[in-house]
C-alpha cells in the first residue's frame, strides 16, 4: 500500500477515535458529582426556667407608709408615717386568690401640739385577688381598731376599712407590693366623734 494512502487511512481511523475519547472525557467531567458539605449538627438550647405563679401559702412581712386622718373635732387633717408588720395566708384557686391577713401599724400621726396622737392601727383583713401570673391585683376589707391619745387620755375603738392593693412575685419566696386603705370610725369610743383615715403603704412579704 502506498505510504500516502496508508497515512490517509490512519488519519481516517485516528480522528474519530480522538473525537470519541474527547467526548468521553467531557461526559465524565459533566457527570462528576460534588459531595455537599455535611450540615452542622443542631444546637440544643435549654429553655429558660419558668418561675411558678402559685400564690398559695403562709407569708409574713413588713410595711412602711403614710397616713392622713380627719375628725369632726379637728380643725385640720393630721398626717404622719406608718410602719408595721403583717402575716397571712393565701389560697390560689386558679384565676382567683382568696386569703386572710392581720397587720399592725404604729404611726407618727399627731397634731402640732402633740396633744392628739394616733398610736396604732390593727386590722383583720379578707383579701380577694386575681392571679395575673407574677402580678396579683386585689381588693381587701375588714375590721380595724385604732388607739389614740388625746390630752393624755388613751382611748380605742373599732371601725371598718376597705381598699385596693397589688403584689408582685419577685421570686418564689419574696413578694413586693403596695396598698391603699380607707378607714371609718363612727362615734369613736361613744363620744359622738367620727374619724376617717387613709393609709398608703409599700410592703415586702416572705412566703414559706
Amino acid at each position: 500500500m502506498p505510504m500516502k494512502k496508508m497515512n490517509r487511512s490512519l488519519a481516517t481511523f485516528a480522528i474519530p477515535a480522538m473525537l470519541a475519547a474527547g467526548a468521553a472525557q467531557a461526559g465524565g467531567l459533566a457527570e462528576a458529582v460534588v459531595e455537599p458539605a455535611p450540615a452542622p449538627a443542631p444546637v440544643m438550647v435549654a429553655p429558660a426556667p419558668a418561675m411558678g405563679n402559685d400564690w398559695t401559702g403562709f407569708y409574713v412581712g413588713g410595711q412602711l407608709g403614710y397616713g392622713l386622718l380627719g375628725a369632726d373635732t379637728l380643725t385640720e387633717d393630721l398626717d404622719g408615717a406608718t410602719y408595721g408588720v403583717h402575716a397571712g395566708y393565701l389560697y390560689d384557686l386558679g384565676s382567683w386568690v382568696l386569703g386572710g391577713e392581720v397587720d399592725y401599724d404604729l404611726t407618727g400621726i399627731e397634731d402640732a401640739d402633740e396633744e392628739f396622737t394616733v398610736e396604732s392601727i390593727a386590722r383583720a383583713k379578707l383579701r380577694v385577688g386575681y392571679d395575673a401570673g407574677v402580678w396579683m391585683p386585689y381588693v381587701t376589707g375588714g375590721v380595724a381598731q385604732v388607739s389614740v391619745t388625746d390630752a393624755g387620755t388613751e382611748a380605742s375603738d373599732t371601725g371598718a376599712f376597705g381598699g385596693l392593693g397589688i403584689d408582685y412575685m419577685y421570686s418564689d419566696s419574696i413578694r413586693i407590693g403596695a396598698e391603699i386603705l380607707q378607714h371609718q370610725f363612727d362615734d369613736f369610743d361613744g363620744g359622738g366623734v367620727d374619724f376617717d383615715a387613709t393609709t398608703a403603704s409599700a410592703r415586702v412579704s416572705f412566703q414559706f
